[in-house]
């Protein structure tokens, strides 16, 4: 019998950038500029795959993992940065950041 291994269902192709697995190439070449950007001291606090619980009148009704939450240097201030890689957007996915700006107060970015 020969197992035949089902692809991704939106095509993207797993990646491993420094020993990490990236559910797609695209965000493992994001991870790697943010990588750069942190050694040149443009960002710094670099995290990956953060998780935001999303809840409605003290209900857990679900939670949004964004791919990166960073500090990026802007002038010289420090501003939190939340960024989510997509190479096709779904409708569940918008909701879900919706929820997370009203709930946190946060902006998700969305990287093509």
């Amino acid at each position: 019998m020969r197992t035949i291994r089902k692809g991704s269902k939106y095509r993207s192709v797993a990646t491993v950038v420094d020993g990490i697995r990236f559910d797609s190439k695209r965000e493992a070449c994001f991870y790697a500029a943010l990588r750069l950007m942190e050694k040149a001291g443009q960002i710094r606090r670099l995290q990956r795959q953060v998780k935001f619980v999303l809840s409605f009148a003290d209900t857990v009704i679900g939670s949004y993992r964004a791919d990166f939450l960073y500090d990026e240097l802007q002038g010289d201030v420090w501003v939190t940065k939340v960024v989510d890689v997509k190479g096709y957007d779904t409708p569940l996915s918008a909701w879900k950041r919706k929820h997370v700006r009203a709930q946190y107060g946060v902006d998700v970015q969305i990287v093509r």
